[in-house]
């Protein structure tokens, strides 16, 4: 069965500026596309699921309409917990991807292993729609590897997983970024 990460579109606000911005207006266009692109690798019986977060949620809604399909909100696959306020969120960020999951504590463990969790759970193909921070947790913890950053994926970006007798494997990450983290 097959899975498909995606990566919130551009957020109107950088990380750090808003506890939820929704995206602005060049995310709404790579939302659409995005869209446009998965449509037709997908059956009607696929499953949309997302973030809570606003900047996911609105990157889910016009695939959401082309399928006629609601989407879930999952809260496995929310942004990382950041131990910070929002006015110290960036700071912390830019530290925590100097760093190694070895170094984390449990709360931030806790977090990867439950949407590792969610994925292993799935009964059907799913889009889900996530964050930069996320996708690196899952892709990191697939490919064995202690950064906490292994790849650079781009907003609305598409990540493929493989689900099968219990076991996850990475078929193709998203294309890399070359826009700001936000």
């Amino acid at each position: 069965m097959e899975l498909y990460l995606v990566r919130h579109g551009e957020a109107a606000s950088q990380w750090g500026q808003s506890d939820d911005p929704g995206l602005s207006d060049l995310g709404q266009q790579q939302a659409k596309a995005t869209a446009s692109v998965l449509r037709p690798l997908l059956d009607t019986s696929v499953e949309l699921v997302s973030s809570p977060m606003l900047r996911a949620r609105e990157t889910a809604e016009p695939l959401s309409a082309l399928l006629s399909t609601e989407v879930k909100i999952v809260d496995a696959f929310r942004e990382i917990p950041a131990p910070v306020g929002t006015l110290n969120k960036k700071t912390w960020l830019n530290e925590f991807m100097q760093q190694s999951w070895n170094q984390q504590p449990a709360e931030l463990l806790q977090w990867r292993a439950g949407a590792m969790t969610a994925l292993l759970q799935m009964q059907q193909s799913t889009v889900v729609f996530t964050h930069f921070m996320l996708l690196n947790a899952i892709v990191a913890e697939l490919q064995q590897r202690q950064e906490t950053v292994v790849f650079l994926p781009d907003n609305a970006s598409v990540t493929r997983l493989r689900l099968g007798d219990g076991v996850l494997e990475l078929v193709e990450s998203g294309a890399q970024m070359t826009t700001v983290i936000n």
